[in-house]
């Protein structure tokens, strides 16, 4: 299988990227091929064969890496399989690209995989980075229903079969937005503990972007994917869940505001899943109602 990576930069990690760069060079096998991504920044100068794209500004998350993908032919249909991976990250082995062609290839139906994300000094994986409810074994492989954005394998089919990450979104719930489309193609998602990304331990912006991205883009999670009958359940649950929390009044308002555009708002096309979806995420420990 032909192994791609996308890596999406905004110019301010040089020596991160290069880092990382070369432990992607270093990987057992044939070559990965590479594209690298200026969210709204020029690129430092990159090793040869390096595939560029520059992005006359910042569009976002999903659609920076939708461009790597892009860089790859339509859907990335140069490749097999594409990695995609933060620019402050590091791959910790060097067998991570062959341990991603020997998984896709002795599976047919498996379309992603998530990454374990560790602390390069300390070596622990933080609970928010283990794609499922029961996370307090990190060192556990398992089927799941999300991955992370930032440290992930994804068959370039899957693409070509549901599309790519979604736009508008910008910033959180895209990677979720990508795997309900693929579960209800059918396609399955793997967590692999022995594939390792090193990141610094970090805690995710508490700022009001954030709490308004979050807010409207769980909308519109919900508006895009989900049967009709579900959407007000999975909305409630996350309204009192957030208010259970007892954020900071700011927070809070910056939270409702986003849940208010996430319903004023155009949320892309409506393809709601399939009930045998749904119930298929049940078993596998993620209804899509929490």
């Amino acid at each position: 299988m032909k192994v791609g990576a996308v890596i999406i930069t905004m110019g301010n990690r040089p020596e991160e990227l290069r880092a990382l760069l070369d432990s992607v060079a270093k990987q057992d096998g044939d070559p990965v091929e590479v594209a690298v991504v200026g969210n709204g920044s020029p690129l430092p100068e990159l090793p040869e064969g390096v595939r560029t794209v520059e992005l006359p500004e910042n569009v976002g998350i999903p659609a920076g890496r939708n461009a790597g993908i892009e860089a790859f032919g339509p859907g990335g249909s140069d490749v097999d399989v594409l990695l995609f991976l933060d620019d402050d990250g590091l791959l910790a082995r060097e067998d991570t690209a062959q341990l991603c062609r020997e998984a896709f290839a002795a599976d047919p139906e498996l379309g992603i995989i998530s990454f374990r994300i560790a602390d390069p000094d300390t070596g622990e994986t933080q609970r928010r980075h283990v794609p499922r409810l029961r996370a307090s074994d990190p060192m556990r492989s398992s089927r799941v229903t999300t991955f992370l954005g930032g440290a992930n394998a994804v068959r370039t089919h899957v693409f070509e079969e549901v599309g790519g990450l979604p736009d508008d979104f910008f910033y959180a719930h895209e990677e979720t937005d990508l795997a309900w489309r693929a579960l209800d193609a059918g396609w399955q998602i793997d967590y692999r503990a022995d594939m390792v990304l090193f990141h610094p331990t970090t805690a995710p912006a508490r700022h009001a972007v954030y709490h308004r991205m979050v807010a409207r883009n769980r909308v519109w999670l919900a508006r895009r994917n989900l049967p009709a009958l579900l959407v007000p359940v999975y909305l409630g649950v996350w309204l009192l869940l957030t208010l259970a929390r007892r954020p900071s009044r700011p927070a809070l308002r910056a939270w409702l505001g986003g849940f208010k555009e996430g319903w004023a708002s155009p949320c892309g096309p409506r393809r709601p899943m399939k009930w045998a979806t749904v119930w298929r995420l049940t078993r596998l420990g993620r209804p899509p109602v929490i």
